[in-house]
């Protein structure tokens, strides 16, 4: 069994009647939302969590077990922040060692953010050392454009930016260029009884992207146990009995509602290699936005890699789509400073 690695001395980040635990099982699920739904609106981002996103979440993780890989931060037994670490092999690149974590405002900037960090680096590098030496290691993190207090934390700690994803989003006033059909595919609605060969093939497509993780069974079956799982918005594209390519629509009414606009989700735009170069996503992509247009919604939002090789962010912004929020992919070899 991997020996726990100690909580960190509260005196650490010198707040007064700071404590550190471990996690208590789905009493803290609650919890967890009152610090993200904090943090979110701080940092301008459009999500309203809910217990039932956190339970949907931790019903299909993944080398992660929750009582060890996770830490909580409590000042006078009110909880202020909380972390967690998990770990996954990339399809072409290292096993990434991925951490996470949340700060309420009010206690940001008073070292507890780092000492968090540092936490997790220590028990990602103990996971590590049970891990074939033969593999490259890296951490991983995330910040977004709106949390600039992440970004110098992530920086200050030798992290390097690897990559900048952008969300788009397109205004629904804006004409949509004609669009030909692709000869011999038909584009129709998806249906959940063909959820299984839309998620292979949708597994097939990611393949070819950066940071591509393959995905367990588990993770398929939470997939359509979700809320956003909304096959009849789908647009799928097949040749015969082959998926050909897809755009798996979706409308997030709760996260609409806290962001106070109409908007559909114009997400998960794969094309499968056999059939790219035809015009095939364009004309998916027309399609998406055309009925999310006739449903009322104000704009449509899409997330794309900037550095995509096959010209994605071109034909997005061909489509109209601007880039609205860029959200960083951070770096660092496993024991650089361990």
């Amino acid at each position: 069994m991997l020996m726990q690695i100690p909580f960190p001395d509260g005196r650490e980040a010198h707040i007064p009647g700071l404590t550190f635990r471990a996690f208590r099982g789905e009493i803290d699920f609650p919890v967890m939302v009152n610090i993200m739904n904090a943090c979110n609106r701080a940092d301008q981002a459009e999500y309203n969590e809910s217990v039932e996103d956190v339970a949907h979440v931790f019903s299909r993780l993944t080398n992660c077990d929750p009582a060890s890989y996770m830490l909580f931060a409590d000042v006078e037994g009110q909880p202020v922040g909380y972390s967690r670490v998990f770990w996954k092999d990339e399809y072409c690149g290292p096993r990434t060692y991925i951490h996470l974590g949340f700060v309420v405002p009010s206690f940001r900037r008073l070292g507890l953010g780092r000492t968090m960090l540092q936490w997790n680096e220590r028990r990602l590098a103990k996971i590590a050392a049970t891990h074939s030496q033969d593999l490259e290691k890296v951490f991983h993190a995330w910040a977004t454009d709106a949390s600039p207090g992440a970004i110098a934390l992530l920086e200050s700690q030798g992290y390097r930016r690897a990559r900048t994803m952008l969300g788009m989003t397109r205004s629904a006033t804006l004409p949509l260029p004609e669009c030909s059909g692709v000869g011999g595919i038909m584009i129709r609605p998806g249906r959940a009884v063909e959820s299984r060969v839309v998620w292979d093939a949708w597994e097939e497509g990611y393949r070819d992207h950066w940071g591509y993780a393959p995905r367990a069974e588990e993770q398929y079956v939470a997939w359509t146990k979700s809320r956003l799982f909304q096959p009849h918005l789908w647009k799928i594209a097949w040749d015969g009995d082959r998926v050909a390519g897809m755009v798996l629509n979706y409308i997030d009414t709760r996260r609409n509602d806290w962001a106070g606009i109409q908007r559909g989700y114009t997400q998960d735009i794969f094309v499968l290699r056999p059939w790219r170069r035809r015009g095939l996503a364009r004309k998916l992509l027309t399609e998406s936005i055309r009925m999310f247009v006739d449903m009322g919604m104000e704009e449509t939002l899409l997330g794309v890699d900037s550095e995509n090789p096959y010209g994605a962010r071109k034909l997005y912004e061909s489509l109209g789509y601007r880039a609205s929020r860029r959200h960083y992919v951070y770096r660092k070899p496993l024991g650089r400073s361990l």
